[in-house]
């Protein structure tokens, strides 16, 4: 998959994740050579097992109208932490609890963290580019 589909793809997800008030979303960007079995671990928070609900199904409606689904599911009934896995990239919602004892960014530490923004289209960043050289000028 070109690196720009994939981006886009994750970027959805995140969009998804945002419209559904998800708390710390944060994304992993996983090295090569780090056993990783795939490229991105979205990983955000729900306060509560209906919204963390509503967060994993908003991620599949969006990425199903893309044409994607997920190869497996795994804790929806829970909603203590739902794991969401599209092969090139996972998505995990968690609740506050259940983040803080797993602490998936701490057992990556490896991995390089990114603000959601920066997976954006390049064509998207340089407008954005564009737009914050235009606000220091005015």
């Amino acid at each position: 998959m070109k690196k720009n589909d994939l981006r886009r793809q994750v970027n959805e997800a995140i969009g998804a994740c945002q419209e559904k008030k998800a708390e710390e979303i944060s994304v992993l960007e996983l090295e090569k050579n780090s056993g990783a079995f795939t490229d991105y671990f979205v990983v955000c928070s729900g306060t509560n097992p209906r919204q963390i609900q509503a967060i994993s199904d908003e991620v599949e409606e969006r990425l199903e109208k893309a044409g994607l689904r997920p190869t497996h599911v795994e804790g929806y009934k829970q909603a203590e932490w739902v794991l969401l896995d599209y092969v090139d990239f996972v998505v995990h919602v968690f609740s506050e609890k259940a983040r803080k004892y797993y602490d998936l960014e701490r057992l990556w530490k490896s991995a390089k963290r990114l603000e959601p923004a920066e997976l954006g289209t390049k064509r998207k960043q340089r407008r954005a580019t564009a737009r914050n050289a235009k606000k220091k000028l005015a």
